[in-house]
């Protein structure tokens, strides 16, 4: 059975692209509040669950003897664009571990603005590992690795003991077993492994709020919200959907985006975690759905209606500025939360 359409693309008067997906907004016990499509399909999370990859870092320890302030442990977050800001906090964090950018096996990556790219070509430098918009998570998964006095070298693999305790926090957070014949390869060379949605959102629930976690853990959980939140722009950059949303809401909501149509969030004043899959991978979709989600499960402010309302509804323009289109959630989406929520 296919998911349900949940966001509809016009051009003129006329639907031009539909995108498929589904949604689970669960409670820290495993309740799901809402559900839309096959929440039990199991899906690759992909950077979206960052926030709790970070949870060793800090319950360990690590992130105390590394001494790393709010704005790094946000970039051990992030899907970042590869600007400056970001690439130096993640040579510092090397840093901190008496590393340099010679040790991350990330790769490469042209950073995502256009200017930033072009600081590069003016002074005749290519990319590094730095600007790799994982680059943060890499460089605590070293920093990890070192403090725990195990080899860095290989740190990407499954069986290094840094992987093997970032899936032991999955595994307890989600409740679902992470063995090899669900394990993929992530774009940045770590492994990320294949979980339904249910459990991403149950995980996210616990991560906001602390509930069913031990008080370690629960601390661990609120330093990395709080620092995300604190520091926004270091979880994304500039005109980037989560560093608008996080922004604008002041602490009321993390949000997390993933690849291939991914993406999770923790709303911690109603005890939701929110995790939604957009079946054909688009980035455009998932955040008109995670935009309508937090519409209609939060009391907004004028100013964050107003930010909403452009995320849920935002234009499709021509090269001139012109608006051709617009995208937006389906009936069917809307009625469907509106049925399901309180």
């Amino acid at each position: 059975m296919d998911n349900p359409v949940l966001v509809d693309v016009t051009r003129g008067n006329l639907t031009e692209s539909l995108h498929r997906g589904c949604v689970a907004i669960s409670d820290a016990s495993g309740n799901i509040v809402c559900s839309l499509g096959d929440i039990d399909a199991k899906v690759f999370p992909r950077s979206a669950i960052k926030a709790l990859q970070a949870i060793p870092l800090v319950e360990s320890g690590a992130a105390d003897a590394l001494d790393l302030n709010d704005a790094e442990l946000a970039l051990a977050c992030a899907s970042h664009s590869g600007e400056e800001v970001h690439a130096n906090s993640a040579k510092v964090m090397l840093m901190k571990a008496g590393l340099t950018e010679d040790d991350l096996e990330c790769g490469p990556q042209w950073p995502q603005r256009m200017e930033d790219a072009a600081k590069l070509i003016l002074t005749d430098e290519t990319p590094s590992g730095l600007h790799n918009n994982c680059s943060g998570k890499h460089a605590g998964f070293l920093g990890l690795a070192k403090v725990m006095g195990v080899e860095t070298r290989g740190y990407v693999e499954p069986g290094h003991p840094v992987q093997r305790e970032v899936r032991l926090v999955m595994e307890q957070l989600t409740g679902d077993t992470l063995s090899e014949d669900v394990c993929g390869t992530d774009g940045c060379s770590i492994p990320t492994y294949a979980s339904p949605l249910r459990g991403f959102a149950r995980a996210f629930a616990s991560f906001g709020t602390g509930e069913g976690l031990e008080p370690l853990r629960a601390e661990a959980a609120e330093r990395i919200y709080n620092a995300c939140i604190n520091e926004p722009y270091m979880v994304a950059g500039a005109d980037r959907f989560c560093t608008k949303v996080m922004e604008g809401f002041r602490g009321r909501v993390l949000v997390k985006t993933g690849a291939e149509g991914v993406y999770c969030g923790s709303v911690p004043e109603l005890g939701f975690g929110i995790a939604l899959k957009c079946d054909d991978g688009a980035t455009r979709a998932a955040e008109v759905i995670m935009a309508t989600i937090l519409e209609a499960v939060l009391e907004l402010n004028e100013e964050e209606a107003a930010l909403l309302d452009s995320l849920v509804n935002p234009s499709i323009l021509t090269r001139k500025g012109v608006q051709a289109g617009h995208m937006k959630p389906t009936d069917e989406f809307l009625s469907a939360l509106k049925a399901a929520l309180p």
